[in-house]
């Protein structure tokens, strides 16, 4: 049996998928109906997935991961895999507390049960934002980490902390690995996260900012994540990063695809500071700041990821920048 947890979001959802068609039993953490009804209707896009086979293969669970009872209960179903999708994303200081509570407290009470109920293999989501380059050849492979020292990110710093509480579990004798995805393309959610940027690019918004970081097709996510869970090694992680490029080239691709206006004016740092400084000024009223300086800081910054060592592990080649956005395309229409 495998349990999914974060089994409505993003990745969980394509996760999901992937284990329907692989015919293997999963329980899904949700937590509300409106997020498991959003859920079964992308699973459903897929001609190969019916209502019968989800009914078959994936057993949902309402829970919470800080619930430890309700989790225990779920825990005590036979849990042989577990993929630990749940997260939380935000560039707002003000939840910083929050992302703690989801990613360090509820990574570890996921942790501890494993430990304690028998699961046989883990792997963790994290993200790329914990990880830095090299300071010779400034390219970021799985090497070098971030520190709660020297890293403003709350989002990383969350991320990180999550992680630690994998690697203490290991040394306790769960099997685990992590994968740490760049920025996911897939089609479904696009009211939050990298949904975003696909949302403003089909509407043809005008604006990019100057940024080049690492893309991933969500296929590929689950795809490695399946085999690396079903494969011998542990205690590693592996970049999910299939081509550096900038948000404008991505933009422009799917402006493309959707025969809409490709963004054609750069944010600039000025114009970031003046929103920072216009949203400080608002939070006195109880406005939720959604800009930050880390975020400024980082907005032209160019990060080179190495995905070697997964392709070179489970001999995988990813897809195309633009093979996964015209497969999002195509599967938009249906």
């Amino acid at each position: 049996m495998n349990l999914v947890t974060g089994a409505t979001g993003f990745l969980g959802t394509h996760l999901l998928a992937k284990l329907i068609l692989q015919q293997e039993k999963t329980i899904a953490i949700f937590r509300n109906e409106k997020k498991k009804d959003h859920s079964i209707k992308i699973l459903l896009k897929d001609h190969a997935i019916t209502t019968t086979s989800i009914t078959e293969y994936i057993q949902w669970e309402q829970a919470d991961i800080l619930d430890v009872p309700r989790l225990e209960e779920v825990f005590k179903k036979g849990i042989k895999h577990l993929y630990h999708c749940a997260g939380f994303i935000s560039n707002s200081p003000s939840d910083y507390k929050k992302m703690r509570r989801m990613h360090i407290h509820g990574t570890k009470n996921i942790v501890n049960l494993s430990i304690a109920l028998g699961v046989k293999k883990m792997c963790h989501v994290s993200s790329i934002a914990t990880l830095s380059p090299d300071e010779i050849s400034n390219q970021i492979t799985e090497k070098i980490t971030i520190s709660e020292q020297d890293k403003t990110n709350v989002y990383a710093i969350a991320k990180y902390g999550a992680e630690r509480e994998v690697w203490r579990a290991t040394q306790e004798g769960l099997d685990a690995v992590i994968v740490n995805p760049g920025v996911i393309l897939g089609d479904g959610f696009e009211a939050s996260g990298s949904g975003l940027i696909l949302k403003k690019a089909k509407d043809g918004f005008p604006f990019y900012i100057p940024k080049k970081t690492g893309f991933v097709d969500v296929y590929d996510c689950v795809e490695i994540m399946y085999q690396l869970t079903n494969h011998e090694i542990s205690t590693q992680r592996f970049i999910l990063v299939s081509e550096n490029t900038s948000f404008k080239k991505v933009m422009t691709c799917i402006a493309e695809k959707y025969q809409t206006k490709p963004p054609r004016y750069k944010l600039t740092k000025t114009l970031f500071y003046l929103v920072w400084l216009f949203e400080s000024a608002l939070s006195i009223f109880g406005y939720k700041k959604q800009t930050n300086l880390d975020l400024i800081k980082n907005m032209n910054s160019t990060s080179e990821y190495d995905n070697l060592k997964i392709k070179e592990t489970l001999n995988y080649q990813f897809r195309s920048l633009e093979e996964s956005i015209d497969r999002i395309a195509k599967r938009d229409t249906k």
